[in-house]
């Protein structure tokens, strides 16, 4: 009997091929979306992902004003921020929030999935929301991605 034996293959920049993603947040759930989303960034939807190595694709949201929550988050969602100062806690519900900036739900929900470390950062940079339809990425002829294969 012969031994067959594989040798497991890291991701480096040599392997690394990165595509260009698109998702059309319309109707879709914030949570669950921006789980794929961060799944994508970081490279886990590829047969050569490596923990230690950023190998993710770049992704990029348009009609994040569309995105929805379910029951009643809409209403009971908080998002803080905090000065450092006295008195500089700010509160913000997720319809306010949606109202204000739609781009920042999104890029909180899916930056609070990845890494918190240098690696998560690189990862974060390759995301791109827009509010509305039109994004400036058109030469990079990205692919679309769909809820469920995402």
């Amino acid at each position: 009997m012969r031994h067959l034996s594989f040798k497991t293959q890291s991701a480096n920049e040599k392997i690394v091929n990165r595509e260009w993603h698109i998702v059309d947040a319309t109707n879709q759930t914030l949570g669950r979306m921006s789980s794929k989303i961060a799944a994508v960034l970081r490279g886990k939807n590829k047969a050569y992902f490596t923990p230690h190595f950023d190998c993710g694709d770049y992704v990029i949201v348009i009609n994040s004003s569309k995105v929805i929550l379910t029951g009643s988050k809409m209403d009971d969602k908080e998002y803080q921020t905090y000065s450092m100062y006295p008195g500089g806690q700010k509160i913000e519900m997720a319809k306010d929030m949606q109202n204000r900036r739609p781009n920042l739900m999104i890029e909180r929900a899916v930056k609070g999935m990845l890494p918190k470390n240098r690696l998560g950062r690189a990862m974060y940079k390759k995301l791109f929301v827009y509010e509305g339809a039109e994004h400036p990425h058109k030469a990079q002829n990205p692919k679309t991605l769909t809820p469920k294969g995402i």
